[in-house]
């Protein structure tokens, strides 16, 4: 039984508030609830005095079983994450976390992906916000609007939409007695919070003739950069929004670009510190104070999630303002709707064993129409990167350090690598890598790509290091070539799958990078058709095969 639950202390009738650290006096703050001495203090001698008006004993409070009042943290030793895959829906993640402690069903609400862009794993992240550590609930790129619809409906049972004033300055202590907590020093350079500058130094675009594709490599100077990277780690670039598309929303909003907001014009904070992609909800409901009618209705149903004309999901920023033709926000209140522009993480496609001053990336370029808009929709940091820097730019940048995915210790130890487009990234790395230190272990890389007169990155270096035998074998799949069967890099997986069991059983390392929705599942079902066909397993035993290659660090994934 709970402090809340006991019964009144024995002894005279009370009159008068109970008061803290008197004898007799029972707390009215459950014992998991997670509060510093001195702030359960503070809320007793509130509740005391709050209740001094009843002239008795107070009304019964919650039951300390009541979800805002139970230790956010609390739940034991819970460290089974099934829905840590990020092939699973949000749904079925949610479904699966389904009467797990709260700061496991936060997890569960995350991209699965531990990509780093919001700068912490997910399961950090979801431990951040719950101990009122971490106000932002935006951050998981991946996951979007759909994770940050499902943490904000989490935090209701933390008591997230309360109003009542005293109540707010309890919860602000505690967020203030948490960021009090000592932190892990942020070293510059390796946090999205603390950049440095690095220089752009060239673009150089991959793709040949009639490709339908736009991917580029991408270089820097680290030279007065003060960063070292590892093989396998990510590169953060704080990017900058298209000057086209901030001037459309500037006249859209009809609002002057030189607005001052906290010391900058508007055209700054729009271009340098906001985000422009999917409208947040918080838009939609500025607007519905702006508008009647069924105008009102609309934007009132866009806030809440739903999809009145089947168009939400392409509602950018500037379309969402378009489609309330009319509307003319306070450029400060309109800015304070948007979300903060993020930060973009890549897979670095170098080893500073070859030259320590130079890092390179290899980006997609983002480009897209919606049918009937008439502009063309641009990703942001892609854009940025391919289009709009000079040589000798500075950026902000840092280093993501990977998570359990890197080269194998042993250098004899054979390696498997998976990366169709853009996904070879970190395997130019390996491989570049492996032949810089001479490393004796065999290489086998999987590409693939839409065709193989226009897609095929990288062709005359992994032609160089199959002739230098740093890359011992390459398998090639294209889906778009005429006359040829439309291949992927699964079906090329399973096509030489009796080479490739030979190889696992001779101890190699599986690496897959790329689209986390559909290719890494797709990998990992040919993964387990591979062990049942050619290792003589069950299905059951193959999946538990490839569960333990993940569980030995012999199948690594970076994905996206």
């Amino acid at each position: 039984m709970s402090l809340i639950e006991k019964p009144p202390v024995p002894g005279p009738p009370v009159y008068g508030p109970r008061v803290p650290g008197q004898p007799g006096f029972a707390s009215y703050i459950p014992d998991s609830a997670p509060f510093s001495p001195e702030q359960r203090d503070w809320l007793n001698g509130f509740f005391a005095g709050f209740f001094a008006d009843y002239g008795a004993s107070p009304p019964p409070l919650p039951a300390a079983a009541d979800p805002a009042y139970a230790d956010p943290m609390a739940g034991g030793e819970d460290d089974e994450a099934p829905w840590h895959d990020p092939t699973i829906s949000l749904g079925e993640r949610m479904g699966m976390a389904k009467g797990r402690p709260l700061r496991r069903r936060m997890m569960a609400a995350m991209a699965q992906q531990d990509c780093g862009q919001c700068g912490y794993t997910c399961e950090a992240y979801a431990n951040e916000i719950v101990q009122h550590a971490e106000e932002r609930l935006n951050l998981c790129v991946p996951g979007g609007k759909e994770t940050a619809r499902m943490l904000k409906k989490l935090i209701e049972e933390m008591g997230g939409g309360a109003t009542d004033p005293d109540e707010e300055r309890a919860k602000a202590e505690a967020r203030a007695a948490a960021r009090l907590e000592p932190k892990t020093a942020v070293e510059r350079g390796y946090s999205r919070e603390a950049p440095v500058e690095a220089r752009f130094v060239s673009a150089r675009l991959l793709n040949k003739g009639e490709s339908e594709k736009s991917t580029w490599h991408i270089d820097f100077d680290l030279s007065d950069a003060g960063l070292d990277y590892t093989v396998g780690d990510s590169f953060g670039v704080h990017p900058k929004n298209d000057p086209a598309l901030v001037a459309a929303v500037i006249e859209a909003i009809d609002a002057p670009a030189d607005f001052p907001i906290a010391g900058k014009p508007l055209v700054e904070v729009l271009a340098e510190d906001m985000a422009l992609g999917a409208a947040p909800d918080m838009l939609f409901e500025l607007i519905s104070y702006m508008v009647g009618g069924a105008r009102k209705t609309k934007a009132r149903a866009l806030a809440q999630g739903e999809d009145p004309d089947g168009d939400a999901s392409a509602l950018d920023v500037l379309a969402a303002v378009r489609k309330f033709p009319g509307i003319r926000p306070d450029p400060e209140a309109f800015v304070e709707c948007l979300d903060g522009l993020q930060p973009r993480l890549y897979s670095i496609s170098s080893s500073p064993r070859l030259d320590p001053n130079r890092l390179s990336l290899t980006v997609d370029h983002v480009r897209y129409e919606i049918e009937g808009e008439g502009r063309a929709r641009l990703g942001v940091a892609s854009t940025f990167l391919s289009r709009a820097l000079q040589p000798g730019t500075a950026l902000k940048v840092y280093v993501q350090r990977a998570h359990d995915f890197g080269l194998p210790a042993n250098p004899a130890t054979p390696i498997v690598m998976v990366g169709p487009g853009t996904g070879v990234a970190p395997f130019r790395a390996f491989l570049q890598d492996r032949y810089v230190s001479q490393a004796p272990g065999d290489a086998w890389l999987f590409f693939g790509h839409q065709r193989s007169a226009c897609d095929f990155f990288y062709e005359e270096e992994f032609a160089g290091l199959l002739a230098q035998q740093a890359l011992t074998r390459l398998s090639l799949a294209w889906s778009r070539d005429a006359d040829t069967p439309k291949t992927y890099v699964q079906d090329r997986m399973r096509a030489e799958g009796a080479e490739l069991w030979a190889w696992l059983q001779r101890g190699a390392h599986f690496y897959v990078c790329g689209d986390a929705q559909r290719m890494a599942g797709d990998v990992e079902k040919a993964m387990i058709e591979i062990a049942q066909q050619h290792g003589g397993h069950d299905e059951r035993s193959a999946k538990a095969f490839v569960a333990d290659l993940r569980k030995s660090g012999r199948y690594q994934a970076d994905v996206y």
